[in-house]
Formats: C-alpha cells, structure tokens, sequence
C-alpha cells in the first residue's frame, strides 16, 4: 500500500475549504431565487436548499424585455467581440513570433509601452465620437481588440511549434497563411481556447463602458441591468415598483435580485465545460520525429 501522503491530504483540504467558499454562496443566491416568495425572508447566508420551490422569479424576470434584451445584447457583444479578439492576436501573434522583418525589435518594444501605459478613457471617449460609434455595439465589440499581455500569451504557443513542421510545409508550398491556418492554429487549440475564454469572460462581464457609451436603454447588456438592479438598488428598472404582483404574490426583492446575479452567472458557467476538454497536454506529442 502507498504510504499516505500528509501534504498532499492538506493541499486537498485547503482546496476543499476553497470550493466550498465559492461554491456556496452561488448555491445561496440560487437557493433564494428558487424560494417561494413568502418564505424567502427565512433564508440565510449559509442556507443552499430552497424552504419553499417557487419558479415565480425566473418566470418575472424572464418575461421583462430589459432582461432578455439585455441577454441577447450581452451574447452578441461577447461572440462577435471574442471571435474578433481571437482573430486579430493570432494573427499579430504569428507575424510576430514566427516572422524576421525590417522593425520588429521596435514593434515588440512599442506593443509594450502600450501594454504598460493604456491610453486614458478621454481620449478613448472622443475618439468613439469621432467615429460616430457612440450608443452602437460597435463601440464595445472593437475595445481591446488586441490586449497585448494576451498577444504574448499566443506568441508563447506559437513559438513551441516546431521548426521543422513549417519548414516541410514550406517546402511543399505552403505560404503565410497557409502556414497560419492549416499549422499554427491547430497545434496552438489549447491557446486559443484559454484565450477565448479570458476574453469572453471580458466582454461578458464589462458595464463600464457599457454605461458610457450606450446611452439606450433597449440596447442595455446584461450587467448594465444587473448594476442598476443589485447595486443601485433599482428596483423599478425590473419590475416598475416594488408592490408589483405575480399571479396574486407579492415578489420579494432579494428573490429577484438573485436571479438576476444567477441569470448573469450561468452562461459562462456553461462555457467553461467546453473549453476545458483543449486543456490537454501532448498536442504536439509526435508531430515531429527525429
């Protein structure tokens, strides 16, 4: 029998400790939107099974406007934005990493001083003026179309493809983009999926700049509701006052706050099982023999 390892018996319960205060109060606020209205204010902090199983929460939210425009606003700003995302930094990624050309010293050290010194947020504002960008999607799908701390991340990747890989292909006449595309991004999945994933929580999660350049409120994504609801503690921009009714019961506040930070969660709790399964090692394991 293996000797019993007590460090790693540790390490699991400090993990286990972690899950658990992270797990929790998701399940808390799931708990609470799932509560009957009536019994809602018997919840506490650390309660994870409904007192009473009620839907009349997710069935108000759900059928307000502002929360499923918001929904599809967020889901089209995050698709459209991270597939950009992806495109233009494999590419930069590529031309720099795997290319010698006239200047590259100077472009690796400019993407860094932009890297370090982010231009500010007047700047930013007047040029999306300028551009006639002000309350579109456009404005919030083009931010950051590059981050360049990520840039370097895919750079990292592709410079672990083997030499010998895109010399052979060379040789049977492949060029750049030939090179880029049936090469590079097949054996950088793993990349690209991490990537994806840093830049689609971004754009799922940004409300700053939501606020600021979308002034209308039918194009509101998600989070610019869920600030206005949670933290501003607007109550009427969901439900039109407090004492509104569903089906002849009073909904509790707290109730729809809560599913409303659930309806904000889900979506990329369902992402993460389709990105984890390209974390896997190997992927370049016999692409090159020597």
């Amino acid at each position: 029998m293996k000797k019993l390892d007590i460090s790693k018996i540790v390490i699991y319960l400090i993990l286990f400790l972690f899950s658990l205060a992270v797990l929790i109060p998701i399940l808390n606020l799931l708990a609470i939107s799932l509560t009957d209205a009536s019994k809602a204010h018997l919840m506490n902090g650390l309660d994870i099974i409904p007192k009473q199983f009620s839907l009349a929460t997710y069935q108000v939210l759900l059928n307000n406007p502002l929360i499923t425009g918001g929904i599809l606003n967020s889901v089209w700003i995050t698709v459209a934005g991270t597939v950009l995302n992806l495109v233009l930094t494999s590419l930069a990624a590529y031309v720099v990493a795997r290319n010698n050309f006239y200047g590259k010293g100077a472009v690796v050290i400019f993407l860094i001083i932009i890297m370090v010194f982010e231009p500010g947020l007047i700047p930013e504002y007047l040029l999306v003026k300028e551009l006639n960008l002000l309350n579109t999607y456009t404005a919030l799908i083009l931010y950051k179309g590059v981050n360049v701390y990520y840039l370097f991340i895919m750079m990292r990747y592709f410079q672990d493809v083997p030499e010998e890989l895109l010399e052979a292909a060379k040789i049977d006449g492949a060029g750049h983009l030939r090179l880029y595309a049936q090469i590079m991004i097949p054996l950088s999945k793993a990349g690209l999926a991490t990537l994806g994933l840093f830049y689609g929580v971004f754009h799922w999660n940004e409300y700053f700049r939501s606020m600021i350049y979308i002034t209308a409120q039918e194009k509101w994504t998600l989070q610019v509701v869920l600030r206005q609801f949670v933290i501003r503690q607007d109550n009427t921009t969901i439900m039109g006052g407090y004492e509104n009714m569903f089906g002849g019961q009073m909904l509790d506040f707290a109730s729809l706050q809560a599913g409303t930070i659930i309806i904000a969660i889900v979506p990329l709790l369902l992402l993460y099982p389709f990105i984890l399964k390209y974390y896997t090692k190997g992927t370049m394991e016999g692409g090159v023999k020597d």
